[in-house]
């Protein structure tokens, strides 16, 4: 009989559902205070996962949970690169 692996789940912290870890996309806060879009999961910082879906990218946006979550402001250019990365992903 096959043991079935535990799936990690995260929490979006836009819309608040779970999801598997590798459906979700990390921003970081890095210890010098520097936001970043961490795509291995693996930097270091405390980290918060947003869905692979615009709309949660733009609720994200207007509630500000990501600012709120990494306690840092997130610059525009973070929005713009998670909606580049779900437009890529949904090409593929």
């Amino acid at each position: 009989m096959a043991i079935q692996k535990k799936i990690p789940l995260r929490k979006c912290v836009a819309t608040g559902e779970m999801f598997p870890k590798k459906e979700m996309i990390r921003i970081v806060r890095s210890k010098e205070g520097e936001v970043s879009v961490d795509l291995t999961g693996k930097k270091s910082g405390r980290g918060a996962y947003v869905s692979k879906t615009l709309n949660a990218v733009d609720k994200a946006k207007k509630k500000n949970s990501l600012g709120n979550h990494l306690e840092a402001t997130i610059p525009h250019e973070i929005y713009d690169e998670l909606i580049v990365i779900i437009e890529r992903e949904k090409l593929k």
